[in-house]
């Protein structure tokens, strides 16, 4: 972002969008803001467009726009209120400008200094053990127990940026995706922000599979008519009843997402052509808070007396909420026309609450059964605060776990209800309880019968927790706790038990040195861990105390006075392909790795993990320890690496003079048939003279499936082969593995 020089005209003629813009930001902010807030606004703008004014986007636009915009997603998408505009205005002005956090406080207050520390990212400083985007993940959450706009304003911010990712280079199109798959779309959906997350979803799949999100928005495009045409039609019925009984209401059809069609039509197996089963009705009900539940299951009624209902498709999330404070009642209905239907029933504060998530809830403060859950859920939160000692992978990979999708509801032997996150086990459901009815439980009774800490608890279940004094917390116990708040109890507890034991093995270490006449000082211990190569103190005690060291091997140290002096052959190494060092000599912005070709003198190898093939679009990681991996860029680990470890990326493609087979896998699902499977064979060695590694087909009920792993030379040879086997007769479905 650098300034440009600009001709006078050019430069009026901005001065007079941002005030446009910002008129724009006024007006939508007209109906929670007074005189007062409206100065403070101002205050805020006037200070961010200083601070910015020589700076610009990727686009070339002045990057005022960009705060102003995020100011307005707080407002009109989000409902918030003057302080989140003050907050969005300013939200980089300390990372990107001259202002400092001193400056903000002394201007606007601690409570908007507060809120705009935890925007700020950490300064980029080089350290290959930690992973700098996970620190500001973590510094993120950290935030989020503080002052929930933090996280609020965040997720705007990356709305905006995922709005304008056009202009970014592809790399960096695919790190943002990256970063918000992994954490913002998940945490807008925990937060009740369910458009938000649906956009966030729908822009990541548009970047990340363009041709399969062109295919399906032209397909939804061409039926459009169609669809609105059934709907017409479905819904007259409903619509005269409700009006007759004088319902105040609205009904909109909602079309499903790209990405959720994508799943359906591609992963269930389901033909587009069923387009009937991508839409949902809503029907929005005005009313008073006390009224919303009779009235939701009388418009059920009216809906099922012209529609007969599935029985296992009713959904009641009025009576118990989702965790993340949704409210409606759904079902699924027949047509006329043999096309299942899903109708959501909700009133116009449920909507909202779905729409605007716990932003909404500031609005509807006696709803306290909602608002309860999430207390609750940022009790969940404070509970991994407890644990300074995890990494902050180790931390994002736990948080990550209280974002949980699908839960189930459980209750205790007194008929309370707990809401669990779905494969919770027994365990979980102790930890839930207490932590020290976890640390003891031993067993559980589900539902009457006698279960073991490790059963998975479905809904419904009624769970009476066994426990023992004697018992104590196991490793083994990580391995099937699915809770965030159970797996940092274990692990606190784990190492509580190991800190005790390491104490032994303090006193056993001290003894040993003084028959050796060594003195027991932290220079002497550090040198004996390097021996060991043991990672720290505590574990080289524990280990001691555990009796996996052999002690007697400390003749082998030199010993000066009664100094220890490591021998040459145990001083570490440099490694010519470690981390720091191809870091240092990589440029991952203008670098490009030529697969085929030397780079650097750096090794480099396609990763096992999605064994990418010439044509596949792909990207180079710099591993701690092996070089450089190529991946392919919808690789399992992909969204992962590219968002915790964006600095690390580097660009890799395809040299195209050389053919070399390599090993690809694709799946095939159809009705069997005679034939069939020397049909496909015959396919891959006559006509395309295929090398294959193996090939298995299993028949059920009819139904094959078959696997096949085989050699090409790139994604073009690959496409044209799995083509040919869509059009074999009875078979379904063609997908790579």
């Amino acid at each position: 972002m650098t300034g440009e020089t600009y001709n006078e005209i050019d430069l009026e003629r901005e001065r007079l969008e941002i005030l446009k813009a910002y008129r724009g930001l006024l007006w939508v902010s007209r109906h929670v803001r007074d005189k007062e807030d409206t100065k403070l606004i101002r205050k805020a703008f006037d200070l961010a467009v200083e601070a910015h004014k020589e700076m610009r986007r990727k686009s070339g636009e002045p990057y005022i726009f960009h705060p102003i915009a995020v100011a307005r997603i707080c407002i009109e998408e989000m409902g918030l209120g003057t302080t989140a505009i003050v907050c969005a205005l300013l939200h980089d002005t300390v990372e990107d400008t001259y202002i400092t956090l001193n400056d903000i406080e002394e201007m606007f207050g601690l409570k908007v200094r507060t809120i705009i520390n935890g925007l700020t990212k950490i300064p980029e400083v080089f350290d290959e053990n930690i992973s700098l985007q996970a620190e500001n993940f973590r510094k993120l959450i950290l935030t989020i127990s503080d002052d929930l706009r933090v996280a609020f304003i965040k997720i705007a911010d990356r709305l905006h940026n995922m709005r304008t990712l056009s202009s970014m280079r592809p790399d960096k199109r695919l790190k943002i995706c990256s970063e918000t798959e992994f954490l913002y779309a998940p945490l807008a959906h925990r937060l009740g922000f369910n458009a938000i997350k649906n956009e966030f979803e729908d822009i990541i799949f548009k970047y990340k599979e363009p041709e399969r999100y062109a295919e399906i928005e032209s397909k939804l495009e061409k039926t459009k008519e169609i669809r609105n045409r059934f709907i017409r039609q479905f819904t007259n019925p409903i619509k005269q009843v409700l009006e007759r009984e004088g319902f105040n209401f609205s009904i909109k059809a909602r079309t499903k997402s790209i990405p959720s069609i994508y799943k359906k039509v591609y992963q269930k197996n389901v033909s587009f052509d069923e387009i009937f089963d991508i839409f949902a009705i809503r029907i929005i009900y005005d009313t008073e808070i006390e009224n919303e539940k009779p009235m939701a299951w009388r418009i059920y009624s009216i809906v099922t007396d012209f529609y007969q209902p599935n029985p296992d498709r009713l959904r009641d999330w009025i009576s118990i909420p989702k965790a993340n404070g949704y409210e409606s009642l759904h079902t699924t209905v027949m047509s006329p026309t043999g096309k299942w239907v899903e109708v959501q029933i909700r009133s116009v504060r449920m909507d909202e609450i779905a729409e605007k998530g716990y932003a909404a809830h500031w609005k509807y403060k006696e709803n306290s059964t909602t608002e309860s859950t999430f207390d609750r859920w940022i009790g969940e939160i404070r509970d991994l605060l407890e644990n300074p000692e995890a990494n902050a992978e180790e931390f994002i990979d736990e948080f990550k776990l209280n974002l949980f999708t699908d839960e189930i509801y459980v209750f205790t032997p007194n008929g309370d209800l707990r809401v669990l996150p779905k494969n919770a086990t027994t365990l979980d459901f102790a930890f839930d309880i207490h932590t020290d009815v976890g640390l003891s439980c031993i067993g559980a009774k589900v539902n009457g019968k006698l279960m073991p800490i490790s059963h998975v608890l479905k809904s419904g279940d009624q769970v009476e927790i066994i426990r023992s004094k004697k018992q104590l917390p196991k490793e083994d116990w990580l391995k099937f706790v699915g809770t965030a708040r159970a797996k940092a109890k274990i692990k606190s507890a784990l190492k509580e038990e190991q800190k005790r034991i390491a104490s032994d093995g303090k006193e056993i270490l001290q003894r040993k040195f003084s028959q050796l006449h060594i003195n027991f000082t932290s220079e002497n211990i550090s040198i004996l861990e390097k021996f060991f190569q043991i990672p720290n103190t505590t574990e080289l005690y524990f280990q001691i105390a555990k009796g996996k060291l052999d002690l007697s091997r400390l003749r082998e140290i030199e010993v000066v006075g009664k100094a220890l002096v490591l021998p040459k052959k145990v001083e570490k190494t440099e490694n010519s392909s470690s981390l720091q060092n191809i870091i240092t000599c990589v440029d991952s912005k203008k670098d490009t790795i030529v697969i085929g070709e030397d780079f650097k003198d750096i090794e480099y190898r396609l990763a096992n993990c999605c064994t990418p093939i010439p044509g596949d679009d792909v990207f180079g990681f710099i591993t701690a320890t092996e070089g450089i991996k190529i991946h392919r860029v919808n690789c399992p680990n992909a969204t992962r690496l590219m968002s915790n470890y964006a600095y690390r990326i580097i660009k890799a493609t395809w040299k195209s003079k050389h053919l070399k087979e390599r090993l690809a896998g694709i799946k095939i699902t159809g009705i069997d048939d005679v034939g069939i499977v020397n049909t496909i064979t015959n396919i891959i060695s006559s006509e395309h003279r295929v090398n294959m590694k193996s090939i298995s087909f299993e028949s059920n009920d009819g139904i094959f499936e078959g696997k096949i792993m085989l050699y090409v030379y790139d994604t073009e040879h690959l496409d044209k082969l799995m083509l040919q086997f869509e059009q074999i007769n009875g078979v379904k479905s063609v997908e790579r593995i």
